[in-house]
């Protein structure tokens, strides 16, 4: 059965990691697709993936004006939207003493700004019955060497989903959000780390896995899909963790 038939989503920084497998499922079940990113190549390449049915547009999703002129662009291409998944982020693996407010201004922009004013500029294109899903993160809920920045962001992002649930749940829009733990993406390659340092962290952080190993962007994606879908209609505000156990320890 195809859960998404007939609905229009937006998938901000969909053209990598937990995003580009979410369009992948999102496809496969019907739903009429527009995926953003910031970079060209790896969202020419994400199209290329996807099939020229798919709609690909460059976004910045730390400016505002390029948030606004995305909206009015999928406005004028779709109309409305049934599912808004709010993915786009940025990380870096900085100790506290060394950063700096260029480092921090960046991921807030980003990573909780953008992630607002995404929400908030898409809401005259969400029907009634629409579907927002933001992906926060376990750092949000757990403390984390070098990820203060990162973790204070998604930490914001959780308590927006729960504030905007009561907001828009008068409107016919439900917002939740999923809560990935450690995930074989590309973005753990750019926390910044040197290669053998970052090669010892995944050593680590899979050993103190309950499970033994890092999950799968299809495995975040298939909770994406249970939120997007009519099967979640009654699940509001929530965060569903998908870490393989890590945020029990």
């Amino acid at each position: 059965m195809k859960r998404l038939a007939g609905k229009t989503a937006l998938i901000t920084g969909g053209n990598s990691g937990i995003g580009l497998a979410t369009a992948k499922l999102f496809l496969e079940h019907g739903a009429h697709l527009i995926i953003t990113g910031r970079d060209e190549a790896s969202l020419a390449q994400a199209r290329h993936d996807l099939g020229e049915q798919v709609i690909a547009l460059r976004s910045d999703a730390g400016s505002v004006p390029a948030i606004e002129a995305l909206m009015a662009d999928v406005g004028q291409r779709c109309g409305q939207v049934d599912v808004l998944l709010v993915n786009a982020g940025i990380a870096s693996a900085v100790p506290f003493e060394q950063v700096g407010e260029a480092q921090f201004d960046e991921m807030l922009s980003v990573n909780l700004k953008g992630a607002f004013f995404t929400i908030q500029k898409a809401l005259p294109l969400l029907r009634p019955g629409a579907s927002i899903i933001v992906t926060t993160s376990i750092a949000n809920q757990l403390g984390t060497p070098l990820m203060s920045v990162y973790g204070a962001t998604k930490a914001a992002l959780r308590s927006l989903v729960q504030t905007l649930a009561l907001e828009l749940a008068g409107r016919g829009i439900r917002i939740n959000a999923v809560s990935p733990g450690p995930i074989a993406t590309p973005m753990f390659g750019r926390f910044g780390l040197p290669p053998e340092v970052a090669q010892a962290v995944q050593a680590q952080m899979t050993a103190k896995s309950p499970m033994q190993r890092f999950g799968r962007p299809d495995e975040v994606a298939r909770v994406a899909l249970f939120l997007a879908s009519d099967d979640s209609s009654y699940v509001l505000g929530e965060e569903i963790v998908v870490d393989g156990g890590m945020s029990l320890l």
